[in-house]
């Protein structure tokens, strides 16, 4: 069943960029199927296309919050998300969370700086 989620993919305040928490959906609203690292891949691509409709980009994220299903899926959740961060990476934080969406492994929310 196709999800349609009453928010804002992400808001400008000024200089910063608030992405709401994004979950690894496809292009029709569905989680898609795989382990956590895919779904981390799949998150952090909803995350780029949000800030790029703000005028931003990965490098502008100062902040990440992450949720994950199941703790244990942290070392692998951990590396994906290091190859799209690889040098300076923002601060985050990551706990374990019950998710709302079925079958959604992570969550992510993110805030970016990019002075306009």
């Amino acid at each position: 069943m196709a999800l349609k989620p009453h928010f804002s993919a992400a808001k400008r305040a000024g200089d910063f960029i608030f992405v709401s928490g994004q979950l690894p959906f496809d292009a029709s609203m569905k989680i898609i199927e795989g382990d956590v690292a895919k779904q981390t891949h799949a998150v952090i691509k909803n995350i780029e296309m949000a800030l790029a409709g703000a005028g931003a980009e990965l490098s502008d994220i100062v902040k990440t919050m992450v949720w994950l299903a199941d703790p244990a899926d942290f070392p692998d959740f951990n590396t994906a998300y290091a190859q799209h961060f690889p040098d300076e990476p923002p601060a985050r934080a990551t706990v374990g969370s019950t998710l709302m969406v079925e079958g959604a492994l992570v969550e992510i929310e993110a805030v970016a700086y990019k002075p306009l």
